[in-house]
């Protein structure tokens, strides 16, 4: 399993940085984030360094199902029953930061529509 050993995700996956974890299995950790846009907001991450959505190829076809089918039930186990909302970031007009793949999944009220 491909590691940067300057990032950050990679850090939180290493445990060489504390995260509060929502979830845990050998391909993924979910984490809570330290800057949250909504009540419950978590990021998915795989375990493996993916730098960017755009580096996905076919091989990583079952971890991508992984990401995605984890988000309904962590939101389920967060309480959250009204929906929620997914977001990758990919690359710098993308709005990606972090440059480890990561999915944002967030739920309750949506602070994001402004009216």
């Amino acid at each position: 399993m491909s590691h940067d050993p300057n990032c950050i995700f990679c850090k939180i996956v290493a445990g060489q940085i504390p995260s509060k974890k929502a979830y845990e299995d050998e391909h993924l950790l979910a984490f809570h984030d330290i800057h949250p846009w909504a009540p419950v907001h978590v990021l998915i991450i795989p375990k493996q360094h993916i730098a960017t959505h755009a580096e996905l190829g076919t091989e990583h076809a079952e971890l991508a199902g992984r990401m995605l089918l984890l988000a309904p039930r962590l939101m389920k186990e967060l309480g959250v029953g009204n929906g929620f909302r997914t977001v990758i970031n990919t690359g710098p007009d993308g709005g990606q930061e972090v440059y480890h793949l990561h999915m944002h999944v967030m739920g309750g009220p949506r602070p994001w529509l402004k009216g």
